[in-house]
Protein backbone atom coordinates (compact mmCIF):
# COMPACT_ATOMS: atom_id res chain seq x y z
CA UNK A 1 0.00 0.00 0.00
CA UNK A 2 1.03 3.62 -0.55
CA UNK A 3 2.47 5.43 2.47
CA UNK A 4 0.67 8.61 1.50
CA UNK A 5 -2.92 9.80 1.64
CA UNK A 6 -2.49 11.96 -1.45
CA UNK A 7 -5.70 12.13 -3.43
CA UNK A 8 -7.71 10.29 -0.77
CA UNK A 9 -11.01 11.71 0.49
CA UNK A 10 -11.32 11.61 4.25
CA UNK A 11 -14.57 12.30 6.11
CA UNK A 12 -13.78 13.34 9.71
CA UNK A 13 -16.45 13.95 12.33
CA UNK A 14 -15.72 16.49 15.04
CA UNK A 15 -12.84 17.81 12.96
CA UNK A 16 -12.98 21.45 14.03
CA UNK A 17 -10.49 21.10 16.89
CA UNK A 18 -8.31 18.74 18.91
CA UNK A 19 -7.44 15.29 17.63
CA UNK A 20 -9.82 15.52 14.66
CA UNK A 21 -8.13 18.71 13.50
CA UNK A 22 -4.67 17.15 13.92
CA UNK A 23 -5.66 14.10 11.83
CA UNK A 24 -7.10 16.42 9.17
CA UNK A 25 -3.93 18.50 8.95
CA UNK A 26 -1.68 15.42 8.80
CA UNK A 27 -3.71 14.12 5.86
CA UNK A 28 -3.68 17.56 4.24
CA UNK A 29 0.13 17.60 4.22
CA UNK A 30 -0.06 14.54 1.97
CA UNK A 31 -2.47 16.34 -0.37
CA UNK A 32 -5.65 14.65 0.80
CA UNK A 33 -9.19 15.92 0.37
CA UNK A 34 -10.68 16.42 3.82
CA UNK A 35 -14.31 16.82 4.82
CA UNK A 36 -14.51 18.66 8.13
CA UNK A 37 -17.88 17.52 9.47
CA UNK A 38 -18.56 19.20 12.79
CA UNK A 39 -21.12 21.34 14.59
CA UNK A 40 -19.08 24.51 15.05
CA UNK A 41 -19.51 26.84 12.09
CA UNK A 42 -19.27 30.10 14.07
CA UNK A 43 -16.67 30.99 16.72
CA UNK A 44 -17.46 29.56 20.14
CA UNK A 45 -16.94 31.85 23.16
CA UNK A 46 -14.87 29.21 24.99
CA UNK A 47 -13.65 26.79 22.32
CA UNK A 48 -11.25 27.74 19.57
CA UNK A 49 -11.70 26.45 16.03
CA UNK A 50 -14.54 26.16 13.54
CA UNK A 51 -15.08 24.06 10.43
CA UNK A 52 -14.02 27.11 8.41
CA UNK A 53 -10.78 27.87 10.27
CA UNK A 54 -9.70 24.23 9.97
CA UNK A 55 -10.64 24.24 6.27
CA UNK A 56 -8.32 27.21 5.79
CA UNK A 57 -5.54 25.36 7.61
CA UNK A 58 -6.09 22.28 5.44
CA UNK A 59 -5.79 24.32 2.26
CA UNK A 60 -2.68 26.06 3.57
CA UNK A 61 -1.12 22.66 4.37
CA UNK A 62 -1.59 21.46 0.80
CA UNK A 63 -4.91 19.65 0.96
CA UNK A 64 -8.41 20.37 -0.26
CA UNK A 65 -11.18 21.04 2.23
CA UNK A 66 -14.93 20.79 2.40
CA UNK A 67 -16.30 22.30 5.63
CA UNK A 68 -19.75 20.94 6.45
CA UNK A 69 -21.83 21.78 9.50
CA UNK A 70 -23.00 18.39 10.76
CA UNK A 71 -24.57 17.25 14.01
CA UNK A 72 -24.09 13.48 13.93
CA UNK A 73 -27.20 13.03 16.06
CA UNK A 74 -29.15 13.90 12.89
CA UNK A 75 -28.96 11.00 10.44
CA UNK A 76 -30.62 13.00 7.66
CA UNK A 77 -27.91 15.66 7.93
CA UNK A 78 -25.23 12.96 7.89
CA UNK A 79 -26.64 11.51 4.67
CA UNK A 80 -26.87 14.97 3.11
CA UNK A 81 -23.24 15.61 4.05
CA UNK A 82 -22.22 12.33 2.43
CA UNK A 83 -24.08 13.37 -0.72
CA UNK A 84 -22.30 16.75 -0.70
CA UNK A 85 -18.98 14.96 -0.32
CA UNK A 86 -19.73 12.67 -3.25
CA UNK A 87 -20.72 15.64 -5.40
CA UNK A 88 -17.57 17.56 -4.46
CA UNK A 89 -14.93 14.82 -4.47
CA UNK A 90 -16.57 11.85 -6.19
CA UNK A 91 -16.07 9.33 -3.42
CA UNK A 92 -15.03 8.60 0.15
CA UNK A 93 -11.94 6.56 0.97
CA UNK A 94 -11.74 6.98 4.74
CA UNK A 95 -14.12 7.72 7.60
CA UNK A 96 -12.74 8.89 10.94
CA UNK A 97 -15.34 8.69 13.71
CA UNK A 98 -13.76 11.24 16.03
CA UNK A 99 -16.76 13.19 17.37
CA UNK A 100 -17.44 12.33 20.98
CA UNK A 101 -19.19 13.58 24.12
CA UNK A 102 -17.68 13.15 27.57
CA UNK A 103 -19.13 13.41 31.07
CA UNK A 104 -17.08 11.77 33.81
CA UNK A 105 -19.75 11.46 36.47
CA UNK A 106 -21.15 8.68 38.61
CA UNK A 107 -24.55 7.13 38.15
CA UNK A 108 -26.39 9.42 40.59
CA UNK A 109 -24.65 12.52 39.23
CA UNK A 110 -25.37 11.86 35.54
CA UNK A 111 -28.49 13.66 34.29
CA UNK A 112 -30.33 11.62 31.68
CA UNK A 113 -29.85 14.52 29.28
CA UNK A 114 -26.07 13.96 29.51
CA UNK A 115 -26.52 10.18 29.27
CA UNK A 116 -28.58 10.62 26.10
CA UNK A 117 -26.01 13.03 24.63
CA UNK A 118 -23.15 10.56 25.11
CA UNK A 119 -25.08 7.66 23.63
CA UNK A 120 -26.48 9.78 20.78
CA UNK A 121 -23.04 11.06 19.77
CA UNK A 122 -20.65 8.28 20.73
CA UNK A 123 -22.63 5.14 19.88
CA UNK A 124 -25.52 6.17 17.65
CA UNK A 125 -23.54 8.87 15.82
CA UNK A 126 -20.67 6.51 15.07
CA UNK A 127 -23.07 3.83 13.85
CA UNK A 128 -25.12 6.26 11.74
CA UNK A 129 -22.09 7.91 10.12
CA UNK A 130 -20.54 4.53 9.34
CA UNK A 131 -23.82 3.34 7.84
CA UNK A 132 -24.08 6.45 5.65
CA UNK A 133 -20.47 6.26 4.40
CA UNK A 134 -20.26 2.52 3.77
CA UNK A 135 -21.79 2.50 0.26
CA UNK A 136 -19.10 4.96 -0.85
CA UNK A 137 -16.37 3.05 0.99
CA UNK A 138 -17.29 -0.15 -0.85
CA UNK A 139 -16.18 1.55 -4.08
CA UNK A 140 -12.84 2.79 -2.70
CA UNK A 141 -9.48 1.12 -3.41
CA UNK A 142 -8.31 0.93 0.22
CA UNK A 143 -11.28 1.84 2.42
CA UNK A 144 -10.88 2.45 6.13
CA UNK A 145 -13.09 3.35 9.08
CA UNK A 146 -11.21 4.51 12.17
CA UNK A 147 -13.06 5.00 15.46
CA UNK A 148 -11.35 6.93 18.23
CA UNK A 149 -12.36 4.46 20.88
CA UNK A 150 -10.66 2.53 23.68
CA UNK A 151 -9.59 -1.04 24.26
CA UNK A 152 -12.40 -3.08 25.79
CA UNK A 153 -10.90 -3.33 29.25
CA UNK A 154 -13.58 -4.92 31.40
CA UNK A 155 -11.97 -4.18 34.75
CA UNK A 156 -14.68 -2.75 37.06
CA UNK A 157 -12.41 0.18 37.88
CA UNK A 158 -13.08 1.64 34.43
CA UNK A 159 -16.84 1.60 35.05
CA UNK A 160 -16.92 2.51 38.73
CA UNK A 161 -16.63 6.30 38.48
CA UNK A 162 -18.30 6.98 35.12
CA UNK A 163 -20.41 4.02 34.04
CA UNK A 164 -22.39 5.94 31.41
CA UNK A 165 -19.33 7.38 29.66
CA UNK A 166 -17.53 4.04 29.68
CA UNK A 167 -20.50 2.23 28.17
CA UNK A 168 -20.81 4.85 25.43
CA UNK A 169 -17.14 4.70 24.45
CA UNK A 170 -17.11 0.91 24.60
CA UNK A 171 -20.09 1.03 22.24
CA UNK A 172 -17.81 2.68 19.67
CA UNK A 173 -15.25 -0.09 20.19
CA UNK A 174 -17.92 -2.74 19.73
CA UNK A 175 -18.74 -1.11 16.41
CA UNK A 176 -15.11 -1.79 15.47
CA UNK A 177 -15.36 -5.49 16.31
CA UNK A 178 -18.72 -6.00 14.67
CA UNK A 179 -18.24 -3.99 11.50
CA UNK A 180 -14.70 -5.29 10.91
CA UNK A 181 -16.08 -8.82 10.80
CA UNK A 182 -19.20 -7.84 8.90
CA UNK A 183 -17.36 -6.03 6.10
CA UNK A 184 -14.13 -8.04 5.93
CA UNK A 185 -15.16 -9.67 2.66
CA UNK A 186 -15.87 -6.23 1.22
CA UNK A 187 -12.32 -5.11 2.01
CA UNK A 188 -13.34 -2.34 4.40
CA UNK A 189 -10.97 -2.05 7.34
CA UNK A 190 -12.51 -1.00 10.65
CA UNK A 191 -10.12 -0.23 13.50
CA UNK A 192 -10.07 1.67 16.77
CA UNK A 193 -7.35 4.02 18.03
CA UNK A 194 -6.79 5.26 21.57
CA UNK A 195 -4.02 7.29 23.23
CA UNK A 196 -1.69 5.71 25.76
CA UNK A 197 -1.46 9.01 27.62
CA UNK A 198 -3.93 11.84 28.07
CA UNK A 199 -3.95 14.20 25.08
CA UNK A 200 -4.00 17.96 25.62
CA UNK A 201 -7.13 19.24 23.87
CA UNK A 202 -9.60 22.07 24.39
CA UNK A 203 -12.20 19.50 25.43
CA UNK A 204 -9.87 18.24 28.15
CA UNK A 205 -9.35 21.75 29.48
CA UNK A 206 -13.11 22.21 29.60
CA UNK A 207 -13.30 19.42 32.19
CA UNK A 208 -12.21 21.88 34.84
CA UNK A 209 -8.51 21.22 35.30
CA UNK A 210 -8.82 17.49 36.02
CA UNK A 211 -5.48 16.96 34.24
CA UNK A 212 -2.53 19.37 33.99
CA UNK A 213 -1.54 19.87 30.32
CA UNK A 214 2.08 19.40 31.42
CA UNK A 215 1.24 15.72 31.97
CA UNK A 216 -0.17 15.29 28.46
CA UNK A 217 0.94 14.70 24.91
CA UNK A 218 0.00 16.78 21.89
CA UNK A 219 -2.73 15.62 19.46
CA UNK A 220 0.01 15.12 16.84
CA UNK A 221 0.82 11.64 18.20
CA UNK A 222 -2.73 10.49 17.44
CA UNK A 223 -2.56 12.07 13.99
CA UNK A 224 0.69 10.28 13.14
CA UNK A 225 -0.65 6.97 14.45
CA UNK A 226 -3.88 7.40 12.48
CA UNK A 227 -1.86 8.13 9.35
CA UNK A 228 0.05 4.88 9.75
CA UNK A 229 -3.17 2.90 10.17
CA UNK A 230 -4.96 4.55 7.27
CA UNK A 231 -2.15 3.84 4.81
CA UNK A 232 -2.12 0.10 5.60
CA UNK A 233 -3.80 -2.52 3.42
CA UNK A 234 -7.45 -2.52 4.43
CA UNK A 235 -7.80 -6.24 3.75
CA UNK A 236 -4.96 -7.15 6.09
CA UNK A 237 -5.13 -4.56 8.88
CA UNK A 238 -8.59 -4.60 10.40
CA UNK A 239 -10.56 -5.46 13.52
CA UNK A 240 -7.96 -4.05 15.90
CA UNK A 241 -8.24 -1.58 18.74
CA UNK A 242 -4.82 0.04 18.72
CA UNK A 243 -2.82 2.27 21.05
CA UNK A 244 -1.06 5.27 19.49
CA UNK A 245 2.38 4.58 20.94
CA UNK A 246 2.26 0.90 19.95
CA UNK A 247 1.33 1.80 16.37
CA UNK A 248 4.21 4.25 16.07
CA UNK A 249 6.71 1.86 17.65
CA UNK A 250 5.72 -0.69 15.02
CA UNK A 251 6.31 1.99 12.40
CA UNK A 252 9.83 2.61 13.70
CA UNK A 253 9.42 5.53 16.11
CA UNK A 254 11.54 5.26 19.26
CA UNK A 255 11.70 8.87 20.51
CA UNK A 256 8.34 10.13 21.74
CA UNK A 257 9.63 13.24 23.52
CA UNK A 258 8.60 15.63 20.70
CA UNK A 259 4.97 14.70 21.36
CA UNK A 260 5.07 15.79 25.00
CA UNK A 261 3.52 19.13 25.93
CA UNK A 262 6.25 19.49 28.54
CA UNK A 263 9.27 17.21 27.89
CA UNK A 264 10.14 17.11 31.59
CA UNK A 265 6.55 16.41 32.64
CA UNK A 266 5.31 13.09 34.01
CA UNK A 267 2.89 11.62 31.49
CA UNK A 268 -0.52 10.56 32.75
CA UNK A 269 -2.02 7.35 31.34
CA UNK A 270 -5.37 7.82 29.63
CA UNK A 271 -8.58 6.18 30.75
CA UNK A 272 -8.88 2.44 30.05
CA UNK A 273 -5.08 2.00 29.96
CA UNK A 274 -3.60 -0.22 32.69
Amino acid sequence: MSETLAGKTIFITGGSRGIGRAIALRAARDGAQVVVAAKTSKPHPKLEGTIHTVAEEIEAAGGKALPLQVDIRDEERIRAAVDETMNQFGGIDILVNNASAINLTGTLETPMKRFDLMFSVNVRGTFATSQACLPALFAADNPHILNLSPPLNMSPKWFKDHTAYTMSKYGMSMCVLGMAAEFADDGVAVNGLWPKTVIDTVALRMLGGMVDPKNCRKPDIMADAAHHILTRDSREYTGQILIDEDVLREAGTSDFSPYAVEPSGSLMPDLFID
